[in-house]
């Protein structure tokens, strides 16, 4: 049976002291000794150190805005065309629903099909495959 004097009980821990290392003698830097060389004339070595503390991306991944503003070729997104536009406004009429009722059933925000049916969105496969299981109507691929 164990004691009950809280004396009685011991640890064998003992005490683990952790120590900074001294630094190197080239480590040891002065400002105020740089500061009077400077002010006394005399040389100071600076060295650069290549993209030491700048947020500069690397020369291979980096894009130039300009060059893209000046390019010949223009970089636009295709758009919902014309007769997807009308096939989905046709269809909505014809279940008589609102933008805001398919918008909900397909999951998406109101602005998505407002947009669609304006002519302003880039077109997504899963927007408009959603489009056409709710609509009933062919919205991808080639028209005849």
């Amino acid at each position: 049976m164990p004691s009950r004097n809280p004396g009685a009980m011991t640890q064998d821990w003992e005490p683990v002291v952790l120590h900074k290392s001294r630094p190197k003698s080239q480590d040891l830097r002065d400002p105020k000794a740089v500061n009077r060389a400077l002010r006394s004339g005399g040389q100071v070595q600076t060295v650069k150190k290549f993209d030491a503390g700048s947020n500069k991306k690397s020369p291979a991944t980096a894009v130039n805005p300009r060059k893209l503003d000046e390019a010949a070729e223009t970089a636009a997104l295709e758009k919902v065309s014309g007769d997807v536009r009308q096939a989905i406004q046709k269809a909505r009429m014809e279940k008589k629903m609102s933008q805001a009722e398919l918008a909900k059933q397909i999951n998406e925000p109101p602005r998505v099909v407002q947009e669609y049916e304006n002519g302003k969105a880039v077109p997504n496969q899963a927007v408009l495959a959603k489009m056409e299981k709710v609509l009933g109507v062919k919205l991808r691929g080639k028209h005849k």
